[in-house]
């Protein structure tokens, strides 16, 4: 890609939800305007791609529609009918509404409310420095992550793997649960260059033919929540035709004969009763990897989607244990690298203030919480003052219907800060503009791979837009709370956190652009020991003690089958609800993030359920007929497509189309369970059974 040398050029890194955090190469064009971004050539994972949705991140950043000053509610709840305020107007008035939940309940009556927006550490975790020193709730995030997160580190023992990089060296490229063609362009860039330099084979395994599985050599299409079953029968097949790595196995594994007779009849014909593939794809594959040492398994979120996911990414991370594949350049596996960082947040998030006293609140559960669900509240007060940044619930978190009807109660104070008019925004009592990531200083690290990246301040704020580090400190001064945090610049807190941290100064940071903290091999293949005190990988962890940074004890963990199975713990089709609904990522929006953009907007079109042209005909259903669409919690209305890329019974709507896009604006997560999955919580957002009927 040839970038155009006419302006002067700004580096930065992509802020989004994405393992791939780009370093960023962003034309700027004067007159405070950006042109278009490029990945940068220099940095070995982005190696110069992006998706095309950041490359067009103008559209986002000069939005007309982009919120510009605050804004106070004038209307009832939900008419979007606001007024234009001052700063100090607005901060006054949210602090005054926090004070008041604070005096009649207590700390805990307040909710900071935040995710992934931004993934700038600053930016995204500063909200934490408020709450910890306030006591407010705490809050345990659940809605992406957590699933998987905890099925690796089950294994490992440390959220770390190989270097992503290593793709490239591979023979065989195992890519299962991701989508990376909509998700995370870059894991496709170094997977093709294996093929294109090595003849290496691209295996996908997913749930429906999308656009990873278009570009790969193999694919299996498996029914959702069956990946444990596949990835036993595997296992099954390496065990049987002595393709199992057995000295790499009895120096590095904890229980390898107990799993091969726990496997004994987890046959190839078992597996494909259960996950709709054939016999022969199941063996065919299992030879494949089984004779392929240098084969690298690139695991993905799609594990966080189903009830039993968290053992299904342990099941399919077991697999290169067995065959010793770790021993290799090129093999192992990988899902996330945010062990090597060893960030010290203290600063950014007053973690020298933290009480483990106060009551943890689960994220994903916004919707029974703001109902008063007594699971979720205990003996503490309900909600009453909600502070977000860098979410939009009313439209992403499950249980839309609770969540819609939490959001109503007028007993609720919401404050939003934010870059447009969301689901969420337009029910909030104050909105207030947010700067996007070329106007404010942040820090960031990939999770997707090895790097530290600086995020610059390049533009001024529009507008009145203020960064969330400057307006949480703000309202610290309304709400009488201190800490040295409030009072320095980001600047000032990534320097610290840096030195703190191992990683040297801000302005050597800012002098390279990113640090390149890859372990060495012999660390990263866990060669000298895994994460275990034991330094073995566990094939049969105690799921009461996975060494997660990022956990809770809701009392459900013990319910995990201890060695890899089919645990059948998804939500069943049944007579009344026929299909399995997942609701898999989109290529041209990231959640709700980019739903405002047009380009995105016109190539997504409107809402559609991919269904398989078997179910279309026996259900009386035509291709781009409008139907509905319905399970216990709610129903929704959008237009039926005939799609032969996915197994029958399962239906696919890609997401997240705004709420509006919906009939009767009832977005796609009114279908969505906000259950906990085990072992630690998670919402199983693919994971829904559902009918489907004409309109």
């Amino acid at each position: 890609m040839n970038i155009q040398l006419k302006h002067k050029i700004g580096h930065s890194a992509c802020p989004h939800d994405c393992p791939s955090t780009c370093a960023l190469d962003i034309e700027l064009i004067g007159d405070n305007r950006i042109g278009r971004i490029h990945g940068s050539a220099e940095n070995t994972y982005t190696d110069g791609v992006i998706c095309a949705k950041v490359a067009r991140y103008a559209e986002r950043l000069h939005h007309p529609d982009r919120l510009m000053h605050p804004l106070r509610r004038k209307g009832e709840k939900g008419s979007k009918e606001f007024e234009r305020i001052s700063w100090d107007a607005a901060l006054d008035i949210t602090a005054e509404a926090i004070l008041a939940a604070e005096r009649r309940y207590g700390p805990e009556a307040v909710w900071p409310y935040y995710y992934a927006g931004t993934m700038g550490l600053v930016m995204r975790d500063g909200i934490n420095r408020l709450r910890n020193v306030k006591k407010y709730s705490q809050m345990f995030s659940t809605i992406c992550t957590t699933l998987a997160w905890t099925g690796f580190i089950a294994g490992t023992g440390r959220l770390a793997g190989v270097d992503p990089r290593e793709m490239a060296k591979s023979d065989l490229i195992v890519i299962w649960g991701t989508n990376p063609v909509n998700t995370q362009v870059n894991v496709m860039t170094h997977a093709i260059k294996a093929r294109k330099e090595r003849g290496a084979k691209i295996v996908a395994i997913d749930i429906y033919q999308n656009g990873t599985m278009s570009q790969a050599d193999i694919t299996l299409c498996v029914k959702p929540g069956t990946d444990g079953a596949l990835a036993c029968a595997v296992m099954h097949v390496l065990f049987r035709e002595g393709l199992a790595n057995w000295d790499y196995m009895n120096r590095y594994t904890d229980v390898p004969k107990e799993l091969e007779a726990h496997l004994a009849d987890k046959t190839p014909e078992w597996a494909s009763a259960i996950t709709g593939l054939s016999v022969a794809e199941i063996e065919s594959f299992a030879h494949l990897v089984g004779t392929t040492p240098r084969t690298f398994f690139r695991l993905g979120y799609g594990f966080s989607r189903q009830r039993n996911g968290a053992h299904n990414m342990h099941a399919a991370l077991c697999i290169p244990a067995v065959t010793g594949a770790w021993l290799h350049e090129g093999g192992g596996a990988f899902h996330n690298n945010g062990a090597i960082f060893h960030w010290n947040k203290s600063l950014i998030e007053g973690l020298d203030a933290f009480d483990p006293k106060v009551r943890t609140l689960d994220m994903s559960r916004i919707g029974p919480v703001l109902t008063g669900d007594p699971s979720d509240l205990g003996d503490g007060p309900p909600v009453t003052a909600l502070f977000i940044q860098n979410m939009n619930p009313v439209q992403v978190a499950p249980e839309q219907r609770k969540v819609k009807a939490g959001f109503a109660r007028d007993d609720l104070f919401v404050c939003v800060h934010e870059h447009f008019l969301t689901a969420t925004a337009e029910l909030a009592d104050i909105v207030l503009p947010a700067t996007m990531f070329v106007e404010h200083d942040d820090l960031y690290q990939g999770g997707g791979h090895q790097h530290i990246l600086l995020g610059p301040k390049l533009l001024d704020p529009p507008g009145e837009c203020r960064s969330n580090h400057d307006v949480v400190s703000a309202l610290a001064k309304r709400l009488g709370a201190e800490h040295r945090g409030f009072d320095m610049s980001p600047r000032e807190i990534i320097d610290w956190t840096l030195q703190k941290s191992g990683w040297g100064t801000l302005a050597e940071l800012e002098a390279a652009k990113w640090i390149d903290c890859q372990p060495s091999f012999e660390a990263a293949h866990y060669l000298k020991g895994f994460g275990y005190r034991d330094g073995k990988f566990k094939f049969k962890p105690d799921w009461t003690d996975v060494p997660a940074s990022r956990s809770h004890d809701w009392g459900i963990a013990h319910l995990v089958p201890r060695l890899p199975d089919h645990w059948d713990v998804i939500e069943k089709a049944d007579a009344k609800h026929p299909f399995r609904l997942a609701t898999s990522p989109a290529r041209d929006y990231l959640n709700s993030s980019f739903n405002e953009m047009p380009t995105s907007r016109k190539r997504a079109g409107k809402p559609r359920v991919k269904m398989h042209p078997d179910d279309m005909a026996a259900h009386g259903i035509a291709d781009g007929a409008r139907v509905r669409m319905g399970n216990e919690r709610g129903e929704i209305g959008l237009t039926a497509e005939s799609f032969p890329g996915v197994q029958p019974g399962v239906v696919i709507v890609e997401s997240i189309a705004p709420n509006a896009e919906f009939e009767g604006g009832w977005g796609i997560n009114t279908l969505t369970g906000a259950d906990r999955a085990a072992p630690v919580g998670g919402a199983a957002f693919h994971d829904n059974h559902v009918w489907i009927r004409p309109a």
